[in-house]
């Protein structure tokens, strides 16, 4: 292995410098998933959404998600739901501009949560809630694209079927 240039190591000192800062600030998001990760819904444990989603997360289970029974139990739900989006930055309902006003951060614990709540339903798919869930926040096309290959990467045995 050669010796490097004056020149070259001082690029390498510049470059480890950038690799340094980098790594700052992908450990501050890190620390922010994290504390999110251990927050994640803790406003349903307690009044005023404890006693509502004690009755409706039974009934949100059997019914499939989207469908006209879904959309009415939410509906039923807005006094914990509008409490549990204003206490919740993970919701695009939390934001007057919906999704447009979420951040990285917000977006990746947000799929995080549908994956999971993906999970409670029957027969639901990821990528057929996704699919509802463009419309439902209008999504655009380079957002959405963004988020099916999250999922497709990330989750890649929770994908029943490959995304058209």
């Amino acid at each position: 292995m050669r010796e490097l240039t004056i020149s070259e190591q001082a690029t390498n000192a510049a470059t480890l410098e950038h690799i340094v800062q980098v790594n700052k600030r992908l450990h501050t998001i890190i620390e922010l998933l994290m504390e999110r990760g251990l927050k994640h819904d803790d406003s349903k444990l307690k009044d005023p959404e404890v006693e509502i989603f004690t009755i409706y997360t039974p009934k949100l289970k059997s019914a499939t998600y989207g469908s006209e029974e879904y959309m009415a139990f939410l509906k039923e739900m807005h006094d914990a739901l509008d409490h549990h989006y204003k206490e919740n930055n993970h919701h695009p309902e939390h934001y007057e501009h919906g999704i447009d006003d979420m951040d990285l951060v917000d977006l990746i614990e947000m799929v995080c949560d549908w994956k999971a709540a993906s999970t409670r339903q029957k027969n639901q798919e990821l990528d057929k809630c996704l699919e509802i869930n463009k419309n439902r926040f209008k999504i655009g096309d380079q957002l959405f694209g963004i988020l099916k290959n999250t999922i497709t990467r990330y989750f890649p045995d929770d994908v029943e079927k490959k995304f058209v």
